[in-house]
């Protein structure tokens, strides 16, 4: 009775150890902000009964990012994105919207880094190695070198196989030797050496699940590491973060690798066969590219040796038609994991909790001989996320310290259905190093038969690999607890005994440093930069110099005096119009003028071509008040502050959007807008408002040079001004072709001016006389001319119903010999008009080109 009582004691003592309140002692970052148990039971229901530990394979998805993306592709039309049709750009925008989701999730911005997809993080490794510019010795300078960490994936050194061939030399590197050998400062060049040469290593070891310090980015680039410090040259630095990435947050402006592959799948789950390689935009003009595929080439010839690629990076690389459907997928597994965890931070406090605590009690549990149970391969004791990510990787062993093969703890695990990964991982140099197997033997061993994958698990009674367990965000303790018992009750001769000088050691290192340890700060998406600060132009009203060009007396012979007859706000870009008889002019234009948007689920901006009807949502401005007014029929009528003080929406903080090519920071509106909106239009929208802090500038390209001109979510300029005898001219041209067909829909002077959407109308005395305006004075404001409008399909949408005409559309472009332009675009002359007020009534003054 004795040794049954000693037994039993034993067994409480593990039992007790391996609760949730043990692990509560020793580590208090676990679950999110929502109760952590029912999300697990509402998003991943279909793991019931299962403990699911390769999560370093791949994680698993919530059931409502497929929801939503079923939801996402049942609504919409996604066409190709190679095509310019509706559907398809769409599907370009969707798409060019996801690139800079990712970006933002990286810390980074399309300023700086580039978003290629590919098949997988393989897939981006291949490519890096078959376009970097790899040079054979030459007399004058040493050839490139390919440098990679030995504790890297078989892809990262698989880049060996195309290096052999190109006299490139190939140099593994130990993790001992990055530090030991390097310098005390940086290595200036002191020679012109150009040479480029690539090292390789991973942020995270997807063996051990170490993690190398990200600084070596920076101390490889300034070759103050070895192995650059030892060559001169150009070093560039390849970042492996397939598995770092999965719970981890990068910071690529701290840390700004030159390139990052990476596959979603190991970070959300879901979509599969779809990865990324991130290039920073000063690296990638040295890349080379040979074959080109769909949608790559600029121009090139069939019967000639001639091919210039597109100048755009992301296209020069994607060969053929991208994966267009899995990609906006990502969409919504970007809502899904902030949705659930709140952010990449508070993943990886939560994972690495639950692998400290499983690294604890696994490395101290030892069989009733005292022997330790579990030979842990790790190169530190799990203190600390920064060091170690969510993997544990092991062999277990008997009571006489023999090696257990691993493809028996595999088959027993899958029947306790415990899925866990055996093996080595694809990562030969970390299998070798931590199970101590010589070349020799691994030569020795494919002679007797074992090759990578297969269950050959021990040789001469040592392990060809070992076990793998990995934890992603939705990792529960009982997944932890489950594990443990499988191990405790499989695997070890009872009693079951626990080091407890070992455990407690382990346990006030993580009290000291798990409990208080600080929490790794949020990452905060880069802001642009800001415009250029433009020179004040002259505050004299009779001369005000703009483009080397003035206004002064002596143009007086060349102006025509209009008035200036309607002014018409678009608070919300592509709803009505909100007509005003005198408004403020601000730094952007009239002031509030397209200063909201409406996105779709995915954050692609609404138009009336893709939503028609939100030309029937009307839009008012209270300034007085500091409120916007939202009104349609049927709906209540809800209002939303001018600017908002408070904290943004708390899952749609600032974000990046698109508006005509352009990339625009953007505040959400909260969750009453996106409601209402969502209502009206029968599809997931929300409201969202240009950054206060940020502002875009006009593109170039525009017939008439025009100084650096900050817009709002405009297309094109800041203002569009209509002159009513065109339109009357158009109005008679189109009722004559109206009455010489079946077509008999009157369209009148007004209908047809809310048509082209302008923002001023004037009283002009002659049909397309704006055409040929250099600058203009409305009132006291000085105006220059843009260029002319081109407009597009949006003139055949009838703003008072929302159904689309083929009018006024094919009357314009018969008119105009097929260039349908119609009206100017104009631009503040000088910062000073920005403080002004236009009224209705005020004199147009023109000058002429």
């Amino acid at each position: 009775m004795p040794l049954q009582e000693a037994m039993e004691k034993e067994s409480l003592n593990f039992n007790q150890l391996c609760t949730f309140e043990s692990f509560e002692k020793v580590w208090n970052h676990y679950g999110y902000k929502s109760v952590f148990q029912d999300v697990i039971e509402r998003e991943f229901s279909r793991i019931k009964g299962v403990t699911y530990l390769d999560h370093a394979g791949t994680t698993l998805y919530p059931e409502s990012l497929l929801r939503e993306f079923y939801q996402d592709i049942c609504t919409n039309v996604y066409g190709n994105p190679h095509s310019h049709n509706p559907s398809s750009r769409l599907t370009h925008d969707t798409v060019e919207h996801v690139r800079y989701r990712i970006l933002q999730h990286f810390n980074t911005t399309p300023d700086e880094y580039s978003v290629i997809f590919t098949s997988g993080s393989t897939a981006a490794l291949k490519l890096v190695a078959e376009s970097f510019p790899w040079r054979p010795p030459t007399a004058a300078e040493p050839a490139s070198q390919f440098c990679y960490l030995t504790d890297n994936h078989t892809s990262v050194v698989g880049i060996r196989g195309v290096t052999s061939a190109l006299g490139v030399v190939s140099l593994p590197v130990s993790p001992e030797e990055i530090e030991a050998r390097a310098k005390d400062v940086a290595q200036s060049e002191g020679s012109s050496c150009q040479t480029p040469h690539l090292f390789c290593y991973p942020a995270q070891s997807n063996f051990s699940g170490r993690k190398y310090p990200l600084g070596y980015v920076r101390g490889i680039q300034a070759r103050q590491l070895y192995p650059a410090c030892d060559s001169k040259g150009r070093w560039f630095v390849l970042l492996d973060a397939a598995s770092f990435a999965s719970c981890s947050p990068l910071d690529l402006q701290e840390h700004p690798a030159d390139f990052v592959p990476f596959s979603f799948y190991k970070i959300f789950g879901f979509p599969t066969g779809l990865g990324a390689l991130l290039v920073r935009n000063d690296t990638a003009a040295l890349l080379r590219k040979t074959y080109f595929g769909g949608g790559t080439a600029a121009a090139y010839l069939a019967g000639d040796n001639y091919y210039v690629p597109t100048p755009n990076m992301a296209s020069r690389f994607e060969d053929g038609t991208i994966s267009f459907l899995d990609i906006i997928a990502l969409n919504h597994s970007f809502d899904s994991l902030h949705m659930l965890t709140g952010g990449m931070d508070k993943i990886q406090l939560h994972t690495f909790g639950l692998t400290r605590y499983t690294y604890m009690l696994l490395s101290s549990l030892c069989h009733g001989n005292g022997q330790p149970v579990a030979q842990i391969y790790s190169d530190s004791e799990f203190e600390n996320p920064s060091t170690q990510g969510s993997i544990l990787n092991f062999n277990l062993m008997d009571c006489h310290g023999q090696m257990i093969g691993y493809s028996q703890v595999d088959k027993l695990a899958s029947l306790f259905n415990i899925h866990v990964r055996t093996g080595c991982f694809c990562n030969t140099g970390a299998c070798q190093l931590f199970l101590g197997i010589t070349n020799q033997v691994v030569k020795s061993n494919l002679q007797a038969g074992h090759v990578c994958g297969d269950n050959i698990d021990l040789v001469d009674g040592r392990p060809t690999g070992s076990v793998r367990v990995s934890f992603g965000y939705m990792s529960t303790f009982q997944d932890c607890q489950n594990f443990l018992n499988f191990v405790a009750d499989c695997f070890v001769e009872k009693p079951v005994k626990v080091d407890q000088d070992k455990l407690d050691r382990l346990k006030s290192n993580t009290s000291s440093k798990g409990s208080s340890l600080c929490l790794l700060p949020l990452l905060t998406n880069g802001k642009p930069d800001h415009i250029d600060e433009r020179e004040h132009a002259s505050t004299d009203p009779v001369v005000n110099q703009c483009g080397g060009k003035a206004i002064t007396k002596d143009a007086k012979s060349h102006e025509k005096v209009q008035t200036l007859t309607n002014i018409y706000i678009y608070p919300i870009k592509s709803c009505a119009a909100f007509e005003v008889t005198d408004w403020p002019v601000g730094a952007l234009g009239l002031l509030h003028d397209r200063g909201w948007m409406v996105v779709n689920g995915n954050r692609v901006c609404l138009n009336q071509k893709r939503e028609p009807r939100l030309c029937l949502i009307h839009p008012e401005i209270y300034l007085s008040s500091n409120t916007l007014l939202l009104q349609a029929s049927g709906m209540n009528t809800i209002c939303v502050p001018l600017e908002n003080h408070n904290e943004p929406h708390q899952s749609h903080r600032v974000c990046q959007n698109k508006v005509c090519g352009d990339r625009v920071e953007t505040v959400d509106c909260g969750d009453e807008a996106a409601s209402w909106l969502s209502e009206f239009l029968g599809q997931p929208c929300r409201l969202i408002r240009q950054s206060p802090d940020f502002s875009r500038d006009m593109k170039k390209g525009h017939e008439k040079e025009v100084s650096s001109t900050a817009l709002s979510l405009v297309n094109e300029a800041q203002y569009l001004i209509v002159n009513r005898a065109s339109v009357d001219l158009l109005q008679r041209h189109i009722t004559c072709r109206q009455e010489s067909s079946d077509d008999h829909q009157p369209l009148d002077t007004q209908k047809l001016i809310n048509r082209f959407r302008p923002n001023l109308v004037i009283s002009g005395k002659e049909p397309f006389e704006e055409d040929d305006w250099s600058y203009l004075i409305i009132g006291n404001t000085h105006f220059q001319v843009a260029g002319r409008c081109g407009r597009c399909q949006m003139i055949g949408v009838d703003q008072s119903t929302g159904a689309k005409t083929k009018e006024p559309l094919l009357s314009l472009s018969a008119y105009r010999k097929g260039k349908v332009t119609f009206g100017v675009y104009l631009v503040h002359q000088s910062l000073e008009d920005s403080n002004s007020t236009l009224s209705v009534g005020s004199s147009v003054k023109s000058e002429m080109s």
